[in-house]
């Protein structure tokens, strides 16, 4: 897709905002059988209607839907994809080998087990013809910006569905149903172009778990998910599952975003990951992405320059830069924003530098990390310094 297609230094949030109490009683009730999914699903229209509303008066160049109807980053699909059930951490704790181990992970963690679920396969995994198709629908009825659809990465789908007790009923490994979940996704992407979108981003936070907690306790991003191999022959999954579905996005219809983070769920930064995205690089390089979308509002994520500067990033790659602290209560200061980006224009083109948040603003429905008073206040200041940049550049 043609860079010249959205404005230099465009600005767009990356995913989720904090669901209001009425949608997230409305979910319970639904799942009490004390409310018709219809009536839940108009709530949850009438939501994101007004946080498209929002993007738009706040100026916002690209419109996210803001993932009010899922449960958490990845949860949802298990209502989206045959041969997947939903189960929650506690209900996991049968089929894991460590048991105390996992409990020892998410109490220190923070996270209780009854309350974040998981989309585990439990037999062969069929499409049913939605997972952001029919999100994409809504936002199209309330705008005519630019659109971008959010969407879990392969690699975290793979990861985070593969339990071996349930998962070997439809697939003999990981790595077979690693391959049904590339053929999920084209499916779906062709559902999506058909329908017209101009950003489709995979969400693939699970990376840096790879690299970044060798040998450290494992982040709760990925403390249910599989059992990893080493970090090289993990890499080079990720990198298979990631580039096969980038390969079947049509470029000439939508730009494909790869979006990576540290960990969105608490606000204690002190139980983040940290680490630069230097071992990432070369699965940068070959995931055939048009632009990166990543953190870098705080020192957790490293210097700029070391990836920027590498030779294996593509001159052509936009950056999507993560200037707001989606976890911190204050807003950045325009100023601030302004100079981190001048940092990273060092490196790129106006046309190739975009502004957006480190990570969404509520991972999880039922644990969002901020309030919309804060968020806007937020993205107003993000807005006025893509403006300064402009006018400057």
């Amino acid at each position: 897709m043609a860079v010249d297609k959205f404005k230099p230094l465009s600005t767009a949030l990356i995913g989720s905002m904090p669901r209001s109490e009425k949608v997230l009683k409305a979910r319970r009730m639904v799942r009490a059988g004390m409310m018709e999914k219809e009536e839940y699903m108009n709530l949850v229209e009438e939501q994101t209607r007004e946080i498209i509303k929002m993007q738009e008066e706040l100026g916002i160049d690209i419109i996210t839907s803001g993932e009010i109807a899922r449960d958490n980053y990845v949860s949802f699909i298990s209502e989206k994809i045959g041969g997947v059930i939903e189960m929650t951490q506690a209900d996991m704790l049968e089929y894991i080998e460590d048991k105390r181990e996992f409990e020892n992970q998410l109490s220190i963690l923070d996270v209780p087990a009854q309350s974040i679920k998981n989309a585990i396969c439990n037999d062969k995994l069929v499409y049913k013809g939605d997972i952001v198709k029919n999100e994409l629908l809504m936002v199209k009825k309330y705008t005519d910006k630019p659109i971008k659809i959010t969407m879990p990465g392969p690699y975290l789908v793979t990861r985070s569905m593969w339990l071996y007790e349930l998962s070997k009923n439809g697939y003999p490994s990981k790595e077979a149903l690693g391959e049904a979940v590339i053929d999920i996704f084209e499916k779906e992407i062709l559902e999506i172009q058909k329908i017209g979108v101009d950003v489709i981003q995979l969400d693939e936070p699970v990376l840096t778990e790879i690299v970044f907690t060798e040998g450290k306790p494992r982040s709760f991003m990925c403390a249910s998910l599989s059992q990893r191999k080493d970090p090289t022959e993990e890499l080079e999954f990720a990198t298979h599952l990631i580039s096969s579905v980038i390969s079947k996005i049509n470029k000439k219809l939508s730009m494909s975003a790869l979006h990576v983070c540290r960990g969105n769920w608490s606000k204690k930064e002190e139980i983040l990951l940290e680490g630069p995205y230097t071992p990432l690089v070369e699965l940068f390089s070959k995931s055939g992405c048009d632009n990166l979308s990543l953190e870098f509002s705080t020192p957790r994520a490293g210097e700029l320059k070391a990836l920027l500067a590498d030779d294996r990033i593509n001159s052509d790659i936009i950056l999507g830069l993560g200037v707001l602290n989606p976890r911190m209560d204050e807003a950045e200061s325009v100023e601030g924003i302004v100079e981190r980006a001048r940092e990273a224009l060092k490196y790129v083109k106006k046309e190739n530098l975009w502004l957006n948040p480190d990570c969404g603003y509520a991972t999880f429905s039922n644990r969002p990390v901020n309030t919309y008073g804060n968020i806007e206040n937020k993205i107003k200041n993000m807005v006025t310094a893509a403006r300064i940049l402009r006018d400057e550049c």
